[in-house]
């Protein structure tokens, strides 16, 4: 087996199973081998029914006990039945699995699994997994991988198609000897065996101690020879500080805040300096990094050069243009933007690109439409991008390519504490607005357990009827096998039986077009929309003054930095906001992480305090996002092995040791996992 096979060479992968997986973007046996598990799924120790707590999940061995009813409910097949220990009574309920009647003689004992519900003084679970005593115990303490899904792919497909790839694919290791011994890393091989099918935590621990160090080293090798190539590049677009942009600020109705004026005075001094800018603003959410760029874009434009600002989805360049063209139009300002987007029809892109190529438009807002090979600037002298870690390193290349070398601003609400940000950054000069603008109201937090779900959706409705509206998020987007997190399809038609049909809900999620998203983001704008569940797509820059809520299902399972960018989402406008954490494991430790955002709306003090409080141990179920969009590696928990893969590469330089395992190189690269040019 050779690792650019397609899949269809697997054992028990035909056409039809291939496609699902060409929609996950893997067509060759290798990529199987980087489709990481996004958590693992633990058998519990059994409990007895009388344990049973609201909410959570469980495993009861109880035996069957009285009849098993069937009833029909439109198109639903609705099984149920009692089963009991010593203890107590459990209902168990099925839908659509008209077979359970057989499998559930009277007398019949099984491992039941599922989440507890609370339906008066009984529980009920329903659709819970059931194993024979056999099963049960081959199953317990054991960890099993659960993989991202499509619609037609099964755990059990994918897992027995990655089985296939590690017994058959060489395994080549990466890493020179040397570095293995002297980091104490696991090889490549027993790596990959160890994050697909751990033999216990511990060894899924090493195992990915392994691959996060490997995409640190690889990271920062490429940003330490990015930095040689980038450094001191004359300015070929030398600008002038122009009256435009001081007149807007006197005619803004607030103040820029003290950090806002020291970071576009270090902006300004770069673009008419004698060298290429790069530098990044790092900003908290609703800091006023956006007024920054607008600043550096209208500099840009009254010299006579054509500035691009590039956003991560077309639903925030949506609303960054918009912006821009109301500044143009109130304060008679020289720029004229242009919104070129991926879901622009061929036409429409033409007439765009041609205007854009015969100067007529100097500000150019998009997503990576922006570099796409048909665009060409007249004069390209400005790249700003939002949220930069969203980006590929060869993305930002190909942008900046076509305007020669062009200044360079990266944007991010990631809180990044400055010691990791240093290394993080090395190749870019770091500026740092902590101050929030004046008149923002505190967000008020409440970190809360599943009991208070109806509570929360009483307030929900009082803030509603007050003319507000409401986010609640999901980390996942469906049902998934193996998994009881709450998902936005299931939790959307949750509220709807809640709420009176006068309540407007929607959802909203990445697997979605882009044309609906923004239509769903346009309306909630808008007011249409009361109650929005969402994943965390919604993390980025979204801004709707209106929405005064924000309610996070299994906020135990996100990282703090990721939650308090989430939370941003709300306290945009001039009413009172509030952000209730929902914590599903009710632990000592998930309460003392989530108790920090309880006390503190500074995204920098909490990311110091997610530095502090992860341990090498805590493997959190969701990748994080915000931080440089790695496959594994998540910064704040694997703050320990950054550090210490900044100091191979630094020892790497000193010796001039290049690295030479191409396949990490193209691995990390070709999925937009290195953002910094």
């Amino acid at each position: 087996m050779y690792s650019k096979d397609s899949i269809l060479s697997l054992k028990g992968i035909g056409e039809k199973t291939a496609s699902y997986f060409n929609k996950m973007g893997i067509t060759e046996v290798g990529q199987l081998l980087h489709y990481y598990p996004r958590d693992y799924d633990l058998m519990e120790d059994a409990v007895r029914i009388s344990e049973l707590e609201e909410g959570r999940r469980f495993v009861v061995q109880a035996g069957v006990i009285g009849n098993v009813s069937e009833r029909k409910a439109g198109k639903l097949t609705i099984t149920t039945f009692q089963a009991a220990d010593h203890t107590g009574i459990i209902q168990i309920t099925y839908f659509n699995m008209p077979f359970i009647k057989k499998v559930m003689k009277k007398g019949a004992v099984f491992f039941f699994r599922g989440k507890a519900i609370a339906r008066g003084s009984i529980y009920v679970m329903e659709q819970p997994a059931y194993f024979t005593k056999a099963q049960y115990e081959e199953k317990r303490g054991v960890l099993t991988p659960v993989y991202p899904l499509t619609a037609g792919l099964t755990q059990n497909v994918v897992q027995k198609a990655i089985s296939q790839v590690l017994n058959n694919l060489p395994l080549k290791e990466h890493l020179p000897l040397e570095i293995l011994s002297g980091c104490q890393l696991m090889d490549y091989e027993n790596a990959m065996h160890g994050i697909h099918f751990p033999s216990s935590k511990e060894q899924l621990i090493q195992a990915r101690n392994r691959l996060v160090f490997e995409e640190f080293l690889t990271f920062l090798c490429q940003v330490r020879s990015m930095k040689e190539s980038v450094n001191a590049i004359p300015n070929a677009f030398p600008m002038i500080k122009v009256a435009n942009t001081e007149r807007f600020l006197e005619k803004l109705p607030f103040r820029m805040t003290e950090d806002q004026m020291n970071t576009w005075d270090q902006v300004s001094e770069d673009l008419s300096g004698e060298y290429t800018m790069n530098r990044l603003i790092q900003g908290d959410v609703g800091s006023g990094k956006t007024l920054i760029a607008f600043l550096a874009l209208l500099m840009t434009a009254a010299n006579g050069y054509q500035g691009a600002f590039m956003a991560p989805t077309e639903v925030l360049a949506t609303q960054h243009y918009n912006t821009f063209l109301e500044y143009a139009g109130r304060y008679d300002l020289p720029i004229r933007p242009v919104l070129l987007t991926g879901s622009l029809t061929a036409k429409g892109k033409q007439e765009i690109y041609e205007k854009i190529l015969a100067g007529k438009y100097n500000v150019i807002i998009g997503t990576h439409a922006l570099f796409q090979e048909k665009v060409e600037y007249k004069n390209l002298a400005l790249v700003i991008t939002d949220e930069q870690h969203r980006f590929g390193v060869h993305q930002r290349e190909h942008l900046m390519y076509k305007g020669g070398s062009p200044h360079v601003m990266v944007m991010s609400a990631t809180p990044i504490p400055r010691t990791l940000a240093m290394i993080l950054y090395g190749d870019l000069n770091i500026s740092v607005i902590k101050q929030m603008p004046e008149g923002r109201i505190p967000i008020k937090n409440c970190v809360v357990g599943v009991s208070y779900r109806e509570k929360a959706y009483q307030f929900f409705a009082k803030e509603i009827q007050n003319g507000h509206q409401v986010f609640v998020i999901c980390p996942m987007i469906e049902p998934t096998e193996g998994s009881d997190l709450e998902n936005v399809e299931e939790y959307t038609e949750k509220l709807r039986h809640f709420f009176p049909d006068s309540v407007q809900i929607s959802s909203l999620h990445g697997k979605m077009k882009a044309p609906e998203k923004q239509r769903i983001m346009d309306a909630f704008a808008s007011g249409k929309i009361d109650i929005l569940v969402s994943t965390t797509v919604i993390e980025v820059g979204v801004n709707v003054p209106n929405a005064t809520v924000m309610m996070i299902e299994n906020a135990e399972r996100f990282g703090l930095a990721q939650l308090h960018q989430l939370r941003g989402r709300v306290g945009r406008g001039k009413f009172p906001s509030y952000c209730i954490f929902l914590d599903t494991v009710h632990s000592d430790k998930s309460a003392q992480r989530l108790d920090v955002l309880n006390h503190s709306n500074d995204g920098f003090y909490i990311a110091e305090q997610d530095l502090k409080l992860r341990g090498p141990g805590d493997l959190f179920g969701i990748r994080q996002s915000g931080d440089l969009c790695f496959q594994l590696a998540d910064i704040y928990q694997d703050s320990a092995l950054l550090l210490e893969a900044d100091k191979v590469c630094q020892d790497m330089q000193k010796n001039n040791i290049t690295l030479t395992f191409e396949e990490s190189k193209s691995k990390l690269v070709g999925s937009g996992f290195l953002h910094i040019m």
